[in-house]
Formats: structure tokens, sequence, C-alpha cells
């Protein structure tokens, strides 16, 4: 194997000697895509970008539709859910609401002819930057909602910032959400995405003190237990959302989103646990399936020695400004051979610093996430290359 010179932290380089082989999980799925036991897990999924278009930064994005959907297949045939046209899919960051309605509509599709879980994000990004009433943002989420359910997904009502830069009271929240969850036509997962993710939704649900919008979100959810099959919580507080699930009403899942404290959460303790819609499963896909079914067996145990190491590697990723994580998520996947090229959508590939991916690549090796060590060593080598530190 080829010893690759890695940036190191204080200037200059080190020498680092990638791994030789996969972890045994990594090479082949689950046959069938057989969903997990114990636990409803979602990976939300990245798009990949059409790197031949030439498209500038105010236009569009271009997707390799192709791509796009074949990394969706990869995480059903492990048995992952697939979470669509989340912010991982750079929703908002990249990708307008044109392109997300149509990858709503081929992925839901997809999901159809290889009996994958699907769930697609209803949000209001059709609507352009500016002032805005109640009315056209509900009617926004509800156009939306329409797709998403059209397509025979189901459907996670996203954060707005539309709704956090119109709302002025909780009960803006109370009444909108209240509105759409009897509009909708199957059980819904309401998404409570904190600022670090978007700086846009500080003050969500009605305040900036998340004890009170604790409780303002506990209430939609209380009026309408039936409409709501679980939330999900990316707000990077494990005691937060352990106390939240506590108080959820019986039949409503919690789905952690916090890609620092997954391992823990998703384990449980005595009174509950937490199922998983997590973007940091993009890249650990088939580690994060091989290790919930050692959970299904009740091995608890084994879980944690699975998935406990892999935090390290999400804690890096989605380090400040945490919603450029995205950046190492698709290097993660360029290097695992998921798609030809280390283009993004929006350009974002330019996002995080040469050093920053390569402690991502060394991590990711470390935990033999590549099929191909030798593929991804060739791979990160070319980018080192072009980053002007010298092989």
């Amino acid at each position: 194997m080829t010893t690759l010179r890695l940036p190191s932290p204080g200037g200059g380089s080190r020498a680092y000697t990638p791994r030789s082989e996969p972890a045994p999980f990594v090479v082949a799925g689950t046959a069938g895509g057989a969903a997990l036991a114990s636990r409803r897990v979602f990976s939300a999924a990245h798009v990949v970008a059409d790197p031949y278009a030439d498209i500038g930064p105010d236009e569009p994005a271009a997707v390799d539709w192709d791509a796009t959907l074949a990394f969706r297949r990869h995480l059903w045939s492990h048995g992952l859910g697939v979470a669509e046209a989340m912010d991982t899919a750079q929703r908002g960051m990249g990708l307008d609401w044109a392109g997300a309605a149509e990858l709503i509509r081929r992925s839901a599709a997809e999901a159809k002819a290889v009996g994958g879980r699907i769930a697609c994000g209803v949000g209001t990004d059709q609507l352009a930057p500016g002032p805005r009433s109640l009315d056209e943002v509900r009617a926004a989420y509800e156009e939306q909602l329409t797709l998403v359910e059209d397509t025979g997904s189901q459907a996670i009502l996203m954060a707005s910032r539309a709704l956090a830069a119109t709302a002025t009271t909780p009960d803006d929240y109370l009444n909108l959400y209240s509105h759409l969850l009897r509009q909708a036509s199957e059980p819904v997962v309401l998404h409570w995405l904190g600022p670090m993710f978007d700086p846009a939704l500080d003050g969500y649900w009605g305040s900036a003190d998340l004890d009170a919008a604790t409780e303002t979100f506990l209430q939609v959810i209380s009026e309408h237990p039936d409409k709501v099959d679980g939330i999900k919580i990316s707000l990077l507080d494990a005691q937060r959302e352990i106390e939240l699930r506590r108080r959820l009403p019986k039949g409503v899942r919690c789905y952690t989103g916090d890609d620092f404290n997954y391992p823990e959460l998703i384990a449980g303790d005595e009174q509950g646990f937490s199922h998983a819609l997590l973007g940091i499963f993009d890249p650990l896909g088939p580690l994060a399936a091989a290790a919930v079914r050692v959970l299904d067996t009740g091995d608890t145990k084994g879980f944690r020695e699975l998935l406990d190491p892999t935090v390290e590697l999400s804690r890096h990723l989605f380090r400040t400004p945490t919603r450029f994580y995205k950046t190492g998520v698709v290097l993660l996947a360029w290097l695992a051979g998921h798609q030809d090229h280390f283009t993004m959508v929006g350009g974002l590939q330019s996002a995080r610093s040469l050093p920053h991916l390569a402690t991502a690549y060394e991590l990711a090796d470390g935990l033999g996430l590549f099929p191909d060590p030798v593929v991804a060593a060739a791979r990160m080598k070319s980018l080192l290359h072009v980053g002007g530190v010298a092989q």
C-alpha cells in the first residue's frame, strides 16, 4: 500500500499508511435489504452533482440522477431507510425546491421499485426570501406536503426558514402545525433542526429559550398524537433529547438527529431509546446497519463496540460551522467509490480545508469504511497533490 503525505496540524506533512482491507460489513449489503428489527433507521442521503454541467453559482443545481439513485440503492441494500431531500441533500444550500421536488419524485419511484423505506422532507423553500404572511407559509407547506404524499412517501415536516422569519409568537407555530397535521393523510415526522445546522432557524417554536421552545413543540405533538409518527431532534444535546423522548405520547417515536451522541441515544436506557434519522449514516451506512443488527439480537455491548468508534469521525465532520458537514460526507462517498468525482452542487466542495478533509479520510480509513482502500488512497493522493501537499 502506498504511503500518503497528509498535512500536519502545525504545518508541513506527515506519513500515513492506509489499511489494506476494508471492514467485513462494507463488502456486501444485506440480501434483499431486509428491514432492521429493533430500531427504525433512516440515513439522510446526499446528492451527486453533475460534474460536466457548465453552470454558474446562481443557476439551479445540476444533479447526476443515475449516481444519486445508485447511492440510495446502496443504502437500501443494507436495510436502511432513506430520508430524502433533507439538509444532507443540500436542501437550501445548493438544491432549490425544483431540484428537491424532482429528487423526491425519482427517489420515491426507485423506493417502490426496490421495496425500500423512504421519507421525504416537506418545507417552504419555494418561497423567495423576504417578508411573508403566515398564510403564504402555510400554502407553501401544503404544496410540498401534497407532492410528497402523492408519491406515496412518508412526510417529514421540516423546520422552515420562512416560518422562523414570519412567526412572532408560539401560537403562530401551534396554529400552523396543527393545520398541517390535520391536512396530512398519514402520520408524519416532525423535524426540529437547531441553529447550529441552519442559523436562520434560531428561535424556532417561538423562543430562543430551548425550555420554552420544547414546551411548544410538545404541545403540538400532544394535541395531534395520531398524526405524529415521530420527532427528529437535531440539537446536539443528548440530555435534552432523552428528557424530551420520555415525555412523548405513547406510540410517538423519537428519531435521533444527534450526530455527536447517537450510539448512546440509539442504545437507550431503562426508560426507552431513540430510533435514528442521521446524516452521518450516509457514510456509515453499512457499519450502522451491521451495528443495529447486533442490537437486534439484544447485544447492546456489541452494538456500542461497533458504533462508538465512529463518533470521532462524526464529530469531526460536524464540527462548527456544522452546516458544512456535507462536504466531508461527499468526500467520503467519492473515496468509497459511490461517485466518480469530488464535485458538489453549489461548489460546496470548497467549504472545508484540505487538512480537515485529510483527517476525515484518515478516520474513515481507520474504520475500514472504504470497500477498496487502494482506490480510496489513490483518490485522496490526487486531491492532496492538487491542494499543494507534495506526495
